[in-house]
C-alpha cells in the first residue's frame, strides 16, 4: 500500500495522524540575519467588497471549485476536483462546459489536486491516476504535453480538500513548472512543460534531526512565479514564512508571516513528534496554516491562511496589509487566489471577483 493510499485509510477510519512541533526557523546558510526576520510591525485592516462573480446558475455547480481564473479573451476556467474536471465559462457568463474529461488516459485527469493557467489559454493539472502526473493543455482541452516528476518521489498530502506538496503545489507560467518537492533534498523543483527537469533550489530548513518524514513535512510549500522575475516560496506547515529568490534561483531573503489574527494558529502548532518505530508506515501530518498565495501585478505578495484574512507583503517583504474579504454571503476564506490581466482578483470559494 503506497503512502497516499495508506494516509487516506487513516483519515477515513478517524484515526488521528501523528502530531509534532514546527520548527523554527533558521536562515539558510550564508543568509543576513538582519534580513532573515525584520521586526514584527502591524498593518491596517482593510476589507474588500465583492465586485462581482459568476452568476448563481454556474456558480452553484461548483461548490467545491478550487481555483477559478480568467483569460485575455475575457473567459473563465473553474477548476473542480470533487468532479475530476476543468470547466470553460465564456465571457458573457451564460453557460459553462466541461473541456477536460475524468479518465486515466493522456488528456484526461483522475483525483486532480492542482491547477494552474496562463494568459493565452494554456493550463496545466496535476492528478494522481496511479501515481503523480502533470499535463498541460490548450484553451479548448486539446492535449499538448505531460509527464510523470523525476527524481525522489514528493511528499503528498489532501487534507479538507487542500492538496500540499508534491504536484499539489503545481504552478505554471506558460514555459515552465514549479512543484514543492522537499524530499529530492530541495523547496523547489522546475521543469519544462514537456517534463525536462531544469533544476532544483532552495534550501531546506533546517530540521535533520527530525527524521526525514518530519523534514519533508515541515517543508512543505507553494513555489511561486514573480512576475517582475524570480520566484517566492511559501511555507504551508510550520511556522509561517516565505523566502524570494533571484531569477537564477539565488536566495534573497526570508520573512517570517506574522500577525495577531494568525497567534491562535501558530501558538497551537504541535509541541512533540511521537518517536515510531522502524518500519512504521505511519506518516507524519500537520494541517496547513497558509491555504493559498499569489503575486499580484505590483509584484505584492498575497498570503490566505485557512482563516477568512490575508497577509499582503511588498516585493521587499515588508507587510503592507492585511485583508479581508467580504461578499454577499459573509467575509470568506479564499481557498485560491488569481490575478488577472485586469488586476482583478479572483477567488474561491464562490467564483468572486474583487
Amino acid at each position: 500500500m503506497t503512502r497516499r493510499a495508506l494516509l487516506r485509510l487513516v483519515l477515513a477510519c478517524g484515526v488521528p495522524p501523528l502530531s509534532g512541533p514546527s520548527a523554527f526557523s533558521a536562515p539558510p546558510r550564508g543568509a543576513n540575519p538582519v534580513t532573515s526576520a525584520p521586526p514584527r510591525s502591524a498593518s491596517p485592516r482593510e476589507t474588500l467588497q465583492a465586485a462581482g462573480s459568476l452568476p448563481p446558475f454556474i456558480s452553484g455547480a461548483f461548490p467545491d471549485a478550487q481555483a477559478f481564473a480568467r483569460i485575455a479573451d475575457g473567459s473563465f476556467y473553474i477548476f473542480d476536483p470533487r468532479q475530476h474536471a476543468v470547466y470553460a465559462v465564456d465571457a458573457a457568463m451564460r453557460r459553462s462546459h466541461r473541456i477536460v474529461q475524468i479518465g486515466t488516459e493522456r488528456g484526461q485527469i483522475l483525483l486532480p489536486t492542482a491547477f494552474a493557467s496562463e494568459p493565452d489559454g494554456t493550463f496545466a493539472v496535476a492528478d494522481t491516476p496511479n501515481r503523480e502526473r502533470i499535463q498541460v493543455f490548450a484553451s479548448d482541452g486539446t492535449f499538448l504535453s505531460g509527464f510523470f516528476p523525476a527524481g525522489a518521489p514528493a511528499f503528498s498530502v489532501v487534507l479538507d480538500g487542500l492538496a500540499i506538496g508534491g504536484v499539489g503545489s503545481l504552478q505554471y507560467d506558460g514555459q515552465t513548472i514549479l512543484i514543492s518537492e522537499p524530499a529530492g533534498s530541495a523547496l523547489v523543483s522546475e521543469y519544462s512543460a514537456s517534463g525536462t527537469p531544469i533544476r532544483s533550489f532552495g534550501t531546506l530548513r533546517p530540521v535533520a534531526s527530525l527524521g526525514p518524514d518530519v523534514v519533508t513535512l515541515l517543508n512543505i510549500g507553494l513555489p511561486l512565479f514573480d512576475p517582475h522575475g524570480g520566484y517566492a516560496f511559501v511555507f504551508q506547515t510550520g511556522v509561517p514564512l516565505f523566502r524570494r529568490y533571484d531569477k537564477d534561483g539565488r536566495f534573497l531573503f526570508e520573512r517570517h508571516i506574522e500577525g495577531p489574527e494568525i497567534d491562535p494558529l501558530v501558538n497551537n502548532l504541535p509541541t512533540i513528534w511521537p518517536s515510531r518505530p522502524p518500519g512504521s508506515r505511519e506518516i507524519p501530518v500537520q494541517h496547513p496554516i497558509v491555504r493559498a498565495a499569489a503575486f499580484d501585478r505590483q509584484g505584492n505578495l498575497w498570503v490566505a491562511f485557512v482563516l477568512p484574512v490575508i497577509y499582503v507583503y511588498n516585493p521587499q517583504g515588508e507587510k503592507l496589509r492585511t485583508v479581508q474579504l467580504q461578499t454577499p454571503s459573509g467575509v470568506v476564506a479564499a481557498t485560491s487566489l488569481f490575478f488577472d490581466g485586469r488586476g482583478q482578483l479572483l477567488v474561491t470559494p464562490g467564483c468572486y471577483i474583487f
